[in-house]
């Protein structure tokens, strides 16, 4: 009798386990992934009754509750769910540097989560209280010794190339680079520097509590210098007892060049956790796939990406950052990779800068606890500016810094730390401006992520616009910035040259008139889009006409494509649905050895062009009689993208 009692009481306390108590079985291919090979197939068979509920989670790494799944799938994906046995198959999954694990679970119909935490839709998730099966554990071949996640970038010196990448242990490692064309043993090598952040740094949820916390691995970061300008370099990273990268290449920085060109965007991550996180394809891999297509197409011409806040979406849920990397290192480990901070990486209730006019602009909970730590570790970008994060953990890096590149020199600001008058951002940007060379970039282009001008309903950051508006605009009206590049708004939005709220050009092609042309660009991928502002002048359809300052705006996801020579820069609006140019504005510069301003460009002509320009002039004139029906000129390249469209026009 004694044997059947003991079976009685085993029984059950199984139950109230949730350990599974039929023959239900789960299993998960391959049990070893590669980098070329990382698909993972699940399969499940013998589930009883099944319902439209129940689900399969995931788990990083196994020893993690229940609670604690970085997502989860429905198994009614399978077209064979119903009868109890079917297969799933998951997107690649990032190497976190510890095995995977799936466990599945019953959620009959009608039953309650008892969950406290929902999904970004407000819906609720999952409590895992009927665990039905759990498979073998899946890991990354190496046990995350061997480096990922790579990533370049400028540094101070313009013949040096920062690299940075992610291992599971901090051992020695190197970086060896040589030029293109000469042999492997003629290698260069450089050391690296590890660091890392820990629980402890982070100072909210969810980035400190379980749910959310991954250890990161080790950030190592080494410097490849003595770099000849313009040329092809290969190089990897690593070491002979951890393994090595694959070999990448880079084009070196050349400040002396005649051509510029960049790929800028705000904005990128649909990274959402839970059964959105399986979702593909991503919108950003789209982003990544055509910059991919036109960096191919420049050959051995240098470029630059600008990433101008809200990088990862992780918002407190640490792989993400590895999902991320692990998605833009086909671009970010051969073409410099430059970031500015959003409120994403960074905001938090006790932010330690809360002037009275942002009360309610920095008060969130946008940053998911990261206090900014998590970003200011994985990137270096150059200078050396820096923010107490106000809880003891590590300053706020990489606020606000600049470099040349060709013909354009570019600055980068924090919007999330103060800029007003008087503090060290604002000394920065105006020195920066005031040092700009402009015999050797005449073109100088600013970015940050929360706009400066939009017409999106975003009515909170009001008082902020006002605020930069005040304190920034006139340095960039008094040193000539030619172009303003924003974030934050998930559209695109090409405003015209703007000083004090007025516009000084509507046309798409135009010598610069005085102040920078803005644009909203954070259109690369995050999925919320926000409506436009409405406007209290026009309460019958269209809801949402555009007012006159702004040129082009639109809601497909995508990213802008900047070149620039001496006399033009071009920026143009490539959609991710096609490939292909739907907006584009030319800015012509001011001409080299005046004094920059443009009311100096008719009396700097030598005498003989002036005469050619007034004859010019005259025949244009009799011209524009025959064309008087026609009003504006057809764009030769029309075809290719969408003029200036007006809905007040």
């Amino acid at each position: 009798m004694l044997p059947n009692v003991t079976f009685f009481f085993l029984l059950v306390a199984n139950l109230a386990a949730g350990e599974p108590t039929s023959t239900t079985t789960l299993t998960a291919t391959p049990a070893t992934l590669t980098k070329s090979y990382s698909a993972i197939t699940l399969q499940w068979s013998n589930l009883a009754s099944p319902s439209p509920l129940d689900y399969v989670a995931v788990y990083s790494p196994p020893s993690s509750g229940d609670l604690d799944y970085l997502g989860f799938l429905f198994l009614n994906a399978s077209t064979s769910w119903a009868t109890g046995t079917g297969s799933l198959t998951l997107p690649r999954l990032p190497d976190l540097r510890a095995p995977y694990h799936f466990r599945l679970f019953r959620w009959p119909p009608g039953e309650l989560s008892k969950n406290p935490r929902v999904d970004q839709d407000g819906d609720p998730l999952p409590d895992a209280s009927r665990r039905a099966a759990v498979s073998g554990n899946v890991a990354y071949e190496g046990s995350g010794a061997r480096p990922a996640q790579l990533h370049l970038a400028f540094t101070d010196e313009a013949d040096e190339m920062r690299v940075m990448f992610v291992c599971g242990d901090d051992g020695r490692r190197f970086v060896r680079y040589r030029p293109a064309g000469l042999r492997e043993e003629q290698w260069e090598e450089s050391p690296t520097v590890a660091t890392t952040y820990e629980r402890r740094h982070m100072c909210d949820y969810p980035a400190n509590d379980s749910v959310g916390w991954r250890h990161p691995g080790f950030v190592f970061d080494g410097v490849m210098k003595g770099l000849q300008p313009g040329r092809r370099y290969l190089y990897k990273v690593g070491s002979d007892s951890g393994g090595w990268s694959e070999t990448y290449s880079f084009i070196s920085r050349d400040t002396e060049a005649n051509e510029t060109t960049a790929f800028l965007f705000g904005d990128l991550g649909t990274y959402v956790p839970y059964n959105t996180y399986f979702r593909t394809p991503y919108e950003s891999l789209s982003t990544v796939k055509w910059i991919l297509r036109d960096l191919e197409a420049l050959g051995d011409k240098p470029a630059v990406v600008s990433h101008i806040g809200d990088i990862s979406y992780a918002k407190g849920y640490a792989w993400l950052w590895d999902h991320f990397f692990e998605q833009i290192e086909p671009i970010a480990a051969k073409t410099p990779y430059h970031v500015c901070i959003g409120n994403h990486e960074y905001d938090w209730p006790s932010q330690p800068w809360k002037p009275s006019w942002a009360a309610n602009i920095y008060n969130g909970k946008d940053g998911g606890g990261e206090c900014g730590i998590a970003y200011s570790i994985k990137f270096r970008m150059p200078g050396n500016s820096s923010f107490p994060t106000g809880t003891g953990a590590p300053d706020t890096q990489n606020l606000y810094y600049s470099f040349d590149a060709g013909v354009v020199h570019f600055v980068y600001m924090s919007t999330e730390t103060d800029f007003t008058q008087g503090s060290d951002q604002y000394n920065f940007v105006k020195a920066d401006l005031e040092r700009v060379n402009r015999s050797r970039t005449p073109f100088i282009v600013f970015q940050g992520h929360r706009p400066m001008y939009t017409s999106s309903n975003e009515t909170k950051d009001t008082a902020h616009r006002e605020q930069m508006i005040q304190h920034l605009e006139p340095l960039f009206v008094k040193h000539n910035v030619t172009l303003a590049l924003w974030g934050h708004i998930h559209r695109y939005e090409r405003f015209c040259p703007m000083k004090n709220y007025q516009c000084l050009n509507t046309s798409s092609s135009f010598v610069y008139p005085g102040a920078p042309a803005h644009v909203v660009i954070g259109m690369a991928g995050q999925d919320y889009q926000p409506s436009w502002e409405p406007r209290p002048d026009h309460p019958n359809v269209p809801i949402f006409p555009q007012p006159q300052r702004s040129m082009y705006r639109g809601g497909e996801f995508g990213y802008t494509k900047l070149v620039a020579t001496r006399e033009k820069l071009t920026l143009t609006y490539i959609g991710n649905h096609d490939g292909q140019a739907h907006d584009k504005v030319e800015i012509f510069s001011l001409q080299v050895g005046t004094d920059s301003t443009p009311d100096k460009l008719v009396s700097a002509m030598p005498k003989n062009t002036r005469y050619v320009e007034i004859a010019g002039c005259a025949m244009l004139a009799l011209l524009l009689g025959f064309m008087a029906g026609f009003g504006v000129r057809k764009k030769t390249d029309s075809a290719r993208w969408t003029p200036v469209r007006n809905e007040e026009s």
